[in-house]
């Protein structure tokens, strides 16, 4: 077991530095598609928006606390609000809609 454990350990390192490796060693060049730019310019964004709206919904005890929390923490910020006061809008809606369901 404890050499499988170093193949694992090895296979991922190298598969993350051949991720990281990739990129620099093939494109050498700016990319000019703007397609591909766009592209890559909303890909942070999207990641952190799918580890994170899974885990707001799922972080209540009640799902409809947590949807409903999404809801106004996004109309929220919508309408200029600070990250404070969305956050505090969050944490007010969990609050009333767990006391209320539960």
């Amino acid at each position: 077991m404890s050499r499988n454990i170093y193949i694992y350990i090895l296979v991922s390192g190298l598969v993350s530095f051949i991720i990281r490796a990739l990129p620099v060693t093939i494109f050498r060049k700016p990319i000019q598609n703007k397609f591909v730019r766009s592209f890559l310019y909303y890909v942070p964004y999207v990641t952190l928006a799918v580890m994170t709206f899974p885990a707001i919904v799922e972080a209540t005890q009640n799902k409809l606390a947590g949807i409903l929390a999404l809801i106004a923490g996004t109309v929220a910020a919508w309408f200029n609000q600070s990250l404070f006061r969305v956050a505090v809008i969050c944490c007010a809606v969990v609050f009333i809609v767990e006391l209320i369901l539960v």
